[in-house]
């Protein structure tokens, strides 16, 4: 029997002979079903259409996993590499060999995690293929749709997770929505790996904070605040979002800070009307 996969958020269902009626992650006000109605893909019918894992080096000890064409919401992973084990952040939709191989020649696989529930993705092949731990903030625990084999360990607040490599709950987009904080990032300054939970905009000069993106719902003051509260004890010079572009490549700390206090400034509606 298949595991079945939204064909527009690519998170996964359980083996079955058929699909569910609706995907409950886009049956949320945060993402959407399509017009023409709920969609279902697989692996299968993924790789018959062409795609294949798209890897590339990132910096120096971060690699990039994405898929070619794009599946779905169409971000892609981040596997920061330590000397005591790897962590995947941010599985994307669809999972082949030559993903599972540069993971392996990488080091292979301590534990997965993602931001929020819309890029749990392939999050139970990933441990599978590794029999590697599965990080899920608490709060977001009901989100997993296809749990692995290998139960998920939950966590809240924040966890260390490797030597530098500390996951950060944020909240905002979701409860449990987080970001992962690596210390030797951006040349040893420090990075954040923020998937949508930090938003980095086209400019590469600015972040923002969603409720929902594809919606236009924002968030309100108090959970703006709450983000940059998070990250505020971390050093970090670098942005990395759930995509290949745009990144957050300097100054972020302080940018983060500045884009929340105008975010709530429109919120207030403390700003001049424009002319």
């Amino acid at each position: 029997m298949p595991v079945w996969i939204c064909a527009t958020c690519a998170n996964q269902y359980p083996e079955a002979p058929s699909p569910p009626g609706i995907c409950v992650i886009c049956a949320d006000e945060r993402q959407w079903v399509p017009a023409s109605g709920q969609r279902w893909t697989t692996a299968e019918e993924l790789a018959a259409a062409g795609h294949r894992g798209d890897v590339r080096e990132v910096e120096p000890g971060l690699l990039g996993i994405g898929v070619d064409p794009p599946v779905a919401i169409g971000q892609r992973a981040l596997l920061v590499r330590t000397d005591e084990g790897n962590l995947l952040w941010d599985p994307p939709g669809y999972l082949d060999e030559v993903a599972v191989a540069a993971v392996r020649d990488a080091g292979g696989l301590r534990a997965v995690a993602a931001s929020h529930p819309h890029f749990y993705g392939t999050i139970a092949d990933w441990s599978e293929a590794f029999d590697a731990e599965v990080l899920v903030c608490a709060p977001d625990l009901g989100w997993l749709t296809r749990p692995p084999r290998r139960p998920p360990v939950t966590w809240s607040g924040s966890r260390a997770v490797l030597p530098g490599v500390t996951l950060v709950q944020c909240g905002g987009h979701f409860a449990g929505s987080a970001v992962v904080h690596w210390a030797g990032g951006a040349g040893g300054a420090g990075a954040l790996l923020s998937g949508d939970t930090i938003f980095v905009t086209p400019g590469e000069d600015r972040v923002t904070f969603v409720r929902s993106a594809p919606n236009r719902l924002p968030l309100p003051e108090r959970a703006v605040r709450g983000v940059v509260e998070a990250v505020r004890p971390y050093a970090f010079d670098r942005v990395y979002g759930g995509w290949w572009q745009p990144v957050l490549r300097r100054d972020a700390k302080a940018v983060v800070e500045r884009s929340a206090e105008r975010y709530i400034q429109w919120l207030r509606g403390e700003v001049p009307e424009d002319r």
